[in-house]
């Protein structure tokens, strides 16, 4: 058999495997889509052609504003101390060889756990009458609203921080593993010292699991509405009222076109999120080993 009809039958047989997975995207994803971009410059039952009014018009709604400026802070905070967090307990872990395995167990089974199970131990916690609040009036003290204040927001950043790292610091722990532990101590030879060695080789040659597990943390931070809805309800305190508060309030007032503007404003802060990302890093090049 000829090389190029066997690479055309092969071609056949994969695209016969990739047809269902592509059919399921379609019709779950593309689809649905292209239908949220249509329906964002149509307005009402009529669905009249209105242009970029809906775009203006979501711009000037003050729920939309706080939702929005609620989302960008949280990821401002949440991202960076999540990746920061993982990078710190991997390093530890890397240099502890012996209990690695036992510790990295530990450090994962949050991320496991259920979102319901995790958020009943922070309410249990934090509620009007959880345990925070009864040591406080134990020790005569006034008992504090964390959920009904803007403490919500740090206990909201507290849980996903909690609930996540713990699979950045995986991630870590494999892009340190694939350093060949000759190069740094080549380094301590040459005299460099620990900062100098992290800086200027372990860095470098973690750039593609940097730009991994930030893309993967933003991903994961537009997620936060499950903790957020499950700490708050439908309408939280103000401080955590996120995005997807917003869109999930307009669905259930049957207001699509809002729905769809909204996730189209969402759609494409990420790809700016990760281009900018992605632009960085070719920036700087990148580090093979």
């Amino acid at each position: 058999m000829k090389k190029g009809s066997l690479a055309r039958r092969e071609a056949r047989i994969g695209w016969c495997y990739a047809a269902l997975p592509l059919c399921g995207f379609a019709v779950f994803f593309l689809v649905p889509f292209l239908i949220s971009i249509l329906r964002s410059f149509q307005k009402g039952l009529t669905q009249e052609f209105v242009g970029l009014e809906n775009y203006a018009e979501l711009l000037q709604s003050e729920a939309f504003r706080t939702a929005a400026i609620n989302t960008l802070r949280f990821i401002a905070f949440a991202v960076p101390l999540n990746v920061l967090i993982g990078l710190l307990i991997a390093l530890a872990l890397y240099r502890l060889i012996a209990r690695a395995s036992f510790f990295r167990t530990v450090f994962l089974i949050p991320y496991v756990i259920p979102v319901s199970a995790t958020v009943m131990f922070f309410q249990i916690l934090f509620e009007r009458s959880g345990f925070i609040n009864t040591v406080l009036r134990m020790i005569g003290a006034e008992p504090v609203s964390f959920l009904d204040s803007s403490n919500a927001f740090y206990i909201l950043l507290l849980l996903y921080l909690w609930k996540n790292f713990g699979y950045n610091m995986v991630l870590f722990l494999a892009g340190l593993s694939r350093i060949p532990r000759d190069y740094s101590d080549a380094a301590c030879i040459d005299g460099a010292g620990t900062l100098q060695t992290f800086w200027y080789i372990t860095m470098p040659l973690l750039a593609p699991t940097f730009f991994f597990v930030f893309v993967i943390s933003i991903m994961n931070s537009f997620k936060v509405f499950r903790e957020a809805y499950a700490l708050g309800g439908e309408y939280p305190h103000e401080s955590i009222y996120m995005l997807q508060h917003f869109m999930n309030n307009n669905l259930l007032n049957l207001n699509y076109q809002r729905v769809s503007t909204a996730s189209l404003y969402v759609f494409v802060v990420i790809v700016l999120l990760v281009l900018l990302l992605y632009l960085r890093r070719q920036k700087k090049g990148e580090y093979q080993l």
